[in-house]
């Protein structure tokens, strides 16, 4: 990961599926690695996640309490698998807003999980379940030139691992529909009149795997936002020389960002984002996923079984006024 961010250099950048602390000495024992690796990150923020945060209540309807499901995020600590931001950007951490308390059910719109019209998996459950599974944060950022900028932030819950009542297929439809109905004024909170940068792991492609589809076409064309549509010639060249699940898919190859089992699996798919303000002059993107015989492919993580299934999104943005 290091080798990776001191090879593409972002000035801003998100991680999703870090595991989170209270003084935050796994980020900053990171952000040391990094530093030794030519790149430093001077500003670093992160919240507590709703991963692993416990409850007392059976939230994924296996009979059960206690267990990593029954946390407000799936979890089996607190903190695992959290969200972090490195910057050499100023943060305004007093400004920021934290969404990750919202109530799933309050959610303008929200579509609860019910089998047969009862709630699932209780009333008593749904009464106290957040929506964010990780988090959901407004960040602004205060660069020394050049206007201010807002990231929105977060990290969805995967539309899989349930039953029919398709409770988390929901719970990712609206996680990602949290930020449409921020951008389009009908939440308490007004979006900020500073361009935006909607950033993370939306756990869903627009055409392929499992999911509900609509929650982020709407997101890809709202009109606040632009999709720059960042490719990677890996990533096409993955999926044809892979095969299995790929060879069905209806998507463009070379817009992926995972890498997931192609034979028992989803294959390849798009489900992380960078979706800069129409404000904003996009001048380059891209998603790290160097094809064998490039030689970036020196920079990028060996594939391996400790490696992440996700690949780096990046965008460029000329912020000169």
């Amino acid at each position: 990961m290091a080798q990776t961010l001191a090879h593409i250099a972002p000035d801003v950048v998100l991680l999703t599926g870090i595991d989170w602390d209270y003084d935050l000495h796994v980020l900053t024992a990171l952000a040391d690695i990094v530093r030794d690796a030519g790149q430093d990150y001077p500003h670093l923020f992160a919240l507590r996640p709703n991963s692993g945060l416990a409850t007392e209540y059976d939230m994924d309807g296996d009979g059960y309490t206690g267990g990593p499901g029954d946390a407000q995020g799936y979890g089996r600590f607190s903190g695992q698998g959290g969200m972090a931001i490195l910057s050499k950007l100023p943060i305004d951490t007093d400004a920021v807003q934290d969404f990750s308390a919202m109530l799933w059910a309050d959610l303008p719109g929200a579509v609860l999980p019910s089998v047969d019209g009862v709630p699932y998996p209780s009333a008593s459950a749904l009464k106290i379940q957040r929506l964010s599974s990780v988090g959901h944060w407004v960040v602004p950022l205060r660069p020394e030139t050049g206007p201010p900028l807002t990231l929105l932030a977060y990290a969805a819950n995967p539309p899989v691992f349930d039953g029919p009542e398709d409770r988390n297929g929901k719970r990712n439809r609206d996680e990602n529909a949290l930020w449409q109905r921020y951008l389009s004024g009908a939440l308490p909170l007004l979006p900020p009149d500073t361009p935006v940068i909607l950033l993370g792991n939306a756990n869903l492609d627009p055409v392929d795997g499992e999911g509900l589809k609509p929650a982020i076409t709407a997101l890809l064309s709202h009109p606040r936002l632009q999709d720059p549509r960042p490719r990677s010639t890996g990533g096409a060249e993955a999926a044809k020389s892979q095969g299995g699940a790929n060879t069905a898919q209806q998507g463009d190859p070379g817009l992926d960002t995972a890498d997931w089992r192609d034979e028992d699996g989803p294959g390849n798919l798009r489900v992380s984002y960078v979706l800069p303000d129409i404000a904003l002059r996009v001048t380059a993107s891209g998603v790290f996923w160097p094809a064998k015989d490039d030689p970036d492919a020196l920079n990028a993580p060996a594939p391996n079984k400790n490696n992440p299934r996700h690949h780096l999104v990046w965008v460029d943005i000329d912020t000169d006024e």
